[in-house]
């Protein structure tokens, strides 16, 4: 396969064209930014798994945006803005090499105006421009003074890197962070040899290339990340991105890692669960015209043959994974082996990974993969017992015990009431914009035989059946059904459930009234109004998707509704539920909205019947997933896996 070539960028060979893309050390830092056991930990699991590079993300090392950062928040971020850190930093490349990976440091000048203010101090920016979070504000104009101490400061962290054992740098241009900022024309309103035409605002960028080649030459690799085009309105497109390749190139950098999007679409450069494989090769495929150094595509490249197409196509010289890798640490060993069935697939909600480090201020991790970030702690022994395990359910919690049951030695039987695993996985992946799940499902499934999980489908579980089964430990992982209101009436054959219907258990007429506004209710609703249905929607709160989900998927899918031509209304309280609509109040004003059907999608309820009965027997019982309460496919993979990993 030519995704084993090795590969040349600059003077750095690479052993071949798999490259882990910057993300992390986010949350796996020391308190002080330092590198700390686990962060090495995290990136020697993906050198060993057989990556070429490995970028480590995140290098800050500009001291006008560090009082811009509260204490504590350098755990966010690698610090390599003293020799200090040389010796931990020497740790960290060692582990790489050790597995024969290159790694390469990603540098940041900053975050400019889409930094959070509300860790202290005002943002800036290469102008005075509006502050993204909160448009009221207005950033501070960056001085030429601070700009060359950025400059400066971007050579003393290339030699310090270069000490350290570093292979490459990357400097990261994309995204709509502040060096993105400065490119564009957009964001940048300078008058001074900073701003005004291509030239004045690459500037930054090509000084920061010079001094970074004048402190360590052809020593270290120069790579440059690239937005292709930001998907937004004033923004950079294509062919001006033809253009800074072809200046970058000329000014010495060694290769472009490309990909799209900013901050007012930043479900580009994370790329969503709705996205296709493959989103952005278009991106690294234009850039790749008009240069002659080599090009590394990014986006939802985890499936294999896709990857490998890219490459033998020519439209890049290398692929880069991060997130796939986050999923699955091995995936270039078990590609090189062709056990593609064996590989654990990003699924892309983005929950275990960024809404963890954006929103609730967790270390990086992944929803299908617990031991991310954790590699040492949550290593799995072998049971100093073997016991006879029985899990209830299979559904994601499920399989996942029973995943992690089975590699620890446990015997483990699993019974699923359906003839198919899966759970409410199996309709959540029906619409072809949720792909992704069908390939969780498919490695799940495939686990379960690989390891000699005794699966039963069809098996209904009563407290008598568990008790003839005489398990040591019983798991109830029976997941959750469709809640229904007291004010729908239930027997109508028009009425009908979200699940049902994505399940094909049930068929909708022309007209499509869905009950309820969040994830689920959204997307049955695309998928009808892409069927041809004429479909509203109806949610209670002020907006659509009102529940917690990752905002690069939240704002993709209220885009995908929009783009539907599906109606919506919002603030809209059901009143009564009927076979041929709806009633509403709206304000005070009623209103009925007629339809051929309605179909329930206003949240799940607990299947706890079986978890209560069966506290009642000897037997040692754990409830986990949605059977506790309905929660998300990243609560109930992790507690099956703490829940095996944790059996005496």
């Amino acid at each position: 396969m030519k995704l084993f070539e090795p590969g040349q960028i600059g003077a750095m060979q690479v052993k071949n064209r798999i490259v882990m893309a910057a993300i992390g050390p986010l949350g796996l830092c020391e308190l002080d930014g330092s590198v700390g056991s686990r962060m090495i930990d995290y990136y020697a699991a993906r050198a060993r798994g057989g990556v070429g590079l490995i970028t480590i993300g995140g290098g800050i090392h500009i001291h006008v945006d560090k009082t811009h950062l509260a204490d504590g928040m350098w755990s966010l971020f690698l610090r390599t803005d003293n020799v200090v850190y040389i010796s931990r930093l020497s740790e960290l490349t060692d582990a790489v090499h050790h597995h024969g990976g290159k790694v390469c440091a990603q540098l940041t000048v900053g975050l400019g105006r889409v930094s959070r203010v509300t860790f202290g101090g005002l943002p800036v920016g290469p102008s005075a421009v509006p502050y993204f979070w909160d448009p009221s504000i207005t950033c501070r104009e960056l001085t030429v003074e601070e700009i060359t101490t950025m400059v400066k400061a971007s050579g003393k962290v290339a030699k310090i890197l270069r000490m350290a054992g570093f292979d490459a740098i990357e400097i990261h241009g994309h995204a709509g962070y502040l060096l993105d900022q400065f490119t564009t024309a957009l964001w940048n309103k300078r008058t001074d040899k900073y701003g005004g035409d291509l030239e004045g605002r690459l500037r930054f960028s090509m000084e920061i290339n010079s001094e970074i080649r004048n402190a360590v030459g052809n020593d270290l690799a120069l790579i440059y990340r690239l937005g292709a085009k930001h998907y937004l309105e004033g923004g950079r497109e294509t062919e001006e991105s033809q253009e800074m390749a072809r200046r970058l190139e000329a000014g010495g950098v060694d290769a472009l890692h490309v990909d799209a999007g900013c901050h007012e679409t930043m479900y580009w450069f994370h790329p969503v669960i709705y996205h296709p494989a493959g989103c952005m090769v278009d991106c690294a495929e234009a850039i790749k015209q008009v240069v002659s150094i080599p090009v590394i595509a990014v986006g939802k490249l985890g499936n294999p043959e896709l990857a490998e197409r890219v490459l033998k196509e020519g439209k890049a010289d290398f692929i880069a994974l991060a997130r796939p890798l986050l999923a699955d640490p091995d995936w270039p060993k078990k590609v090189k082996q062709g056990e593609f069935e064996d590989i654990r697939p990003c699924i892309c909600d983005l929950d275990g990974c960024l809404e963890r480090i954006h929103t609730d201020f967790r270390y990086l991790s992944c929803t299908v993969n617990p031991q991310t970030g954790m590699e040492r702690e949550y290593s799995l022994t072998p049971a100093d017992k073997p016991r006879k395990v029985l899990v209830i359910g299979g559904g994601p919690a499920g399989m996942e015990a029973g995943r992690v049951a089975a590699l620890r030695g446990h015997r483990v039987t699993l019974w699923e009431q359906s003839y198919r695993l899966g759970g409410n996985l199996v309709p959540g992946s029906a619409p072809d914009f949720k792909a992704d799940i069908r390939g969780l499902i498919d490695y799940f499934t495939t686990q379960m035989y690989k390891l000699g999980v005794d699966v039963v489908l069809g098996k209904e579980a009563t407290v008598e059946s568990v008790t003839a089964a005489n398990p040591d430990v019983v798991i109830v992982a029976t997941g959750a059904a469709t809640w229904l209101p007291e004010i729908a009436d239930i027997g109508s054959k028009n009425i009908v459930t979200a699940i049902d219907v994505l399940a094909g258990q049930a068929e909708v007429g022309e007209q499509v009234v869905v009950a309820g506004g969040g994830i689920t209710a959204c997307e049955v609703a695309v998928w009808l109004a892409g069927n041809g249905k004429k479909v509203t929607v109806v949610e209670m709160q002020g907006e659509l998707i009102p529940e917690k989900m990752n905002m690069d998927n939240k704002l993709w899918l209220r885009k995908m509704v929009k783009e539907s031509g599906v109606a919506t209304f919002t603030n809209a309280k059901i009143q009564k539920i009927s076979g041929n609509g709806i009633v509403v109040s709206i304000n005070g004003t009623e209103k009925k909205i007629a339809a051929d059907s309605v179909v329930l999608a206003l949240g799940l309820k607990s299947r706890s019947k079986l978890r209560d009965s069966l506290t009642q027997t000897p037997f040692e019982v754990f409830a986990i997933g949605d059977c506790v309460k309905p929660r998300k496919i990243m609560d109930a993979v992790w507690e099956g896996f703490h829940t095996s990993r944790l059996i005496q």
